[in-house]
């Protein structure tokens, strides 16, 4: 009840007192001529206090406006008097300093391998043929090629090094010279390039994928789709007289092969040695010597090593080659042909047609009528005696 009359009393009050201009504002759009005026005296206000910065501001735009001057042909000039001067002491100081020695190229030693007589101990310290392994894992084989250790690491013998492939590089060419067939392998990553071309410039053949065990022990299995071509001489494909034994003739045994990294293709190294395959191989000081022929102490880590060696055995066997075709031209032969090829067949039939006897021609018969009355008399005679 006390609410109650507090709201009546209090809500007569706010109906009888009067409406302020305020609300009647808010509810109109009309502006009263009072409002107007309001609004201007702020506005002329604000004029007066920013009329001294009008004519700056005027000022300014102007300066904007400026019409195009001749500055930007200016700056041109300089530019080319400048790009003029460079290149005039570009000239003037082309040839002063210190000379800057050639960088090294990744391939380089494939693209131009070095040769057998290129072999110096500075190249063989610069591939870093020198660096072997840790002491704990060490062969004793290899103590007569470490020259002593550094920091735990042995370290090989750069003349032992270069005497050892100097030598292999005259079995390659030995090899090459009569004829043999020699094999490249190198399975690890980065080797295949170096393994190519080193086949290539020996004429021989490569491997740089897994070595199939049983190629050379059980090679007519497994290389029987392998092809097979004969040739002369002069290294000329001889395509005619061959079928039948080509067909019939086993798969081909390397003459020589050489190993870039012995201790992955030790099973290959086992069947060389049971075919009595002479091996070249590159030993580190944690292989085993024994198990190569021509040994080469060298790393076998190192890819600027193996391309070093790889190389110089290449230029070997192309240089082989070279004397065998040279030495071809003036008529020595300085291989002989395997045992049961024999000479081709059509040349066999051509040489017993032309051994055969020729039949006697026949005489005319007049000389042949006196003949035959001779060895009648003399039948008659045999009859009467």
């Amino acid at each position: 009840m006390i609410l109650r009359n507090v709201v009546i009393r209090h809500g007569r009050k706010a109906f009888c007192a009067p409406i302020q201009k305020s609300f009647l504002r808010s509810l109109t759009t009309e502006s009263s001529p009072s409002d107007t005026k309001s609004l201007q005296r702020p506005i002329e206000n604000h004029l007066d206090e920013t009329g001294g910065m009008a004519p700056e501001i005027s000022n300014v735009n102007s300066g904007n406006h400026r019409s195009p001057s001749s500055q930007p042909s200016q700056s041109i000039d300089k530019v080319q008097a400048n790009h003029i001067y460079k290149q005039h002491l570009k000239k003037r100081t082309n040839k002063l300093g210190s000379i800057v020695q050639k960088h090294y190229d990744p391939e380089s030693l494939v693209q131009n391998p070095p040769k057998p007589e290129d072999i110096t101990l500075e190249l063989l310290m610069a591939s870093q043929s020198h660096l072997g392994h840790s002491t704990s894992l060490w062969n004793p084989g290899n103590q007569r090629y470490i020259y002593g250790i550094r920091q735990g690491v042995h370290i090989i013998s750069l003349e032992e090094t270069a005497a050892h492939l100097r030598r292999a590089a005259k079995v390659v060419e030995g090899v090459a010279y009569h004829g043999g067939l020699i094999l490249f392998v190198g399975t690890r990553a980065g080797q295949s390039s170096c393994v190519v071309k080193a086949a290539q410039l020996a004429k021989g053949c490569h491997l740089f994928e897994r070595w199939t065990p049983g190629s050379i022990t059980n090679g007519d299995q497994i290389l029987s789709k392998c092809d097979i071509k004969v040739v002369d001489k002069d290294d000329n494909e001889i395509t005619r007289g061959y079928e039948a034994k080509i067909e019939e003739w086993s798969a081909l045994k390397p003459d020589l092969v050489v190993c870039l990294n012995p201790l992955e293709n030790y099973i290959l190294l086992h069947e060389c040695g049971l075919n009595n395959i002479p091996t070249i191989g590159i030993i580190d000081t944690d292989a085993d010597p024994t198990w190569i022929t021509y040994p080469i102490p060298a790393n076998d880590d190192s890819i600027r090593s193996v391309q070093v060696v790889a190389g110089v055995l290449g230029q070997a066997g192309a240089e082989g080659q070279r004397k065998r075709l040279l030495a071809a031209r003036t008529g020595t032969v300085t291989w002989s042909p395997p045992p049961g090829l024999g000479a081709p067949q059509i040349d066999a039939e051509a040489t017993a047609i032309a051994a055969q006897p020729k039949f006697a021609e026949p005489q005319p018969l007049q000389e042949q009528i006196p003949a035959t009355n001779d060895v009648r008399g003399q039948n008659g005679a045999e009859d009467e005696l």
